[in-house]
């Protein structure tokens, strides 16, 4: 079950770029989100409600929705458009994918969990195979001031993205499944960016045609639904480091589809980065071997 979560996971966020690029046109992209998190939001409400499964929460728990729909469904989206004016999706992709390392260690911060070696170096081995894997757009963008507020906002970003992570996890601790925390979350998040999208004058236009609608629906329906549904659950299963790793897959999908769609092509660098970024995945899931020494179950007479 959790490797079918895992897959469909990064399958669908490895394809979301597709929807996210149909939707550049008219409607500005905060916008957009405010569209995709609200309509998700709907859809989730009305599942819940029909099917009688939508829990009842406290004061604290919706305090903990609104803090997880900030992180989650509003700054961190803001932080990532707003950093790829200034630098490339592949810089981008490259320290978004630092939150396997980030997780595990606010996970001991915060909740005193012990960090493996084997997620540490995972999470080491994926990041320098992204970063081999987008080489040659790294490498042809030259340093400036606006780059260094570019890499500013992208790690903050994957900060906030971080901090939603451990709040889903620290919800599903208490009881709370993420299909309810996910509609109050995703409702809080698309209010706060509405009203950002309000203060900054940001016209609520709307394109009525196949492209963009239908980029919307796949947005909302596995995106957004789907997706953040999958996802959460692994944060809840598998502790927030190894579910994660999901973002240093997510690029590696996007390049096959790329290459299949947009005429990508491997080089010999990306394929050896392509190679760490799986191994890491393999030290991420590997199980820690017992000890020799560890007294084994008592034997029945």
């Amino acid at each position: 079950m959790n490797l079918s979560l895992y897959l469909l996971t990064v399958l669908i966020w490895g394809t979301t770029w597709i929807a996210l690029k149909l939707q550049l046109g008219v409607v500005a992209i905060p916008v957009s989100i405010v569209y995709r998190f609200a309509l998700a939001a709907l859809v989730l409400f009305a599942l819940l409600l029909l099917s009688r499964k939508l829990q009842p929460m406290n004061r604290r728990g919706h305090g903990i929705c609104l803090a997880q729909g900030v992180c989650l469904f509003c700054i961190n989206f803001l932080c990532f458009l707003t950093a790829s004016q200034w630098i490339p999706s592949g810089l981008i992709a490259v320290v978004f994918s630092t939150a396997t390392l980030w997780n595990a260690l606010n996970a001991r911060v915060f909740f005193g969990q012990k960090v493996a070696r084997n997620v540490l170096l995972g999470g080491g081995l994926g990041l320098l195979g992204l970063g081999l894997l987008f080489w040659p757009e790294l490498s042809g963008h030259s340093a400036s001031p606006e780059t260094l507020l570019g890499l500013g906002l992208a790690l903050f970003g994957t900060l906030c993205f971080s901090a939603g992570n451990l709040l889903s996890s620290l919800q599903q601790k208490a009881g709370l499944k993420p299909l309810t925390t996910n509609a109050w979350g995703m409702a809080y998040g698309a209010a706060m960016l509405a009203g950002y999208c309000l203060v900054q004058g940001i016209p609520f236009d709307m394109e009525w045609n196949s492209r963009y609608i239908g980029s919307l629906l796949y947005l909302v329906i596995p995106g957004s639904v789907i997706g953040f549904t999958a996802y959460l659950t692994l944060v809840g299963r598998m502790g927030p480091e190894r579910a994660a790793y999901c973002t240093v897959l997510f690029p590696v999908v996007a390049l096959n589809v790329s290459a299949y769609a947009e005429g990508y092509q491997w080089t010999l660098p990306a394929l050896f980065g392509l190679v760490l970024v799986m191994l890491g995945n393999v030290l991420v899931f590997r199980k820690p071997k017992p000890l020799n020494n560890a007294p084994g179950p008592a034997k029945l007479a």
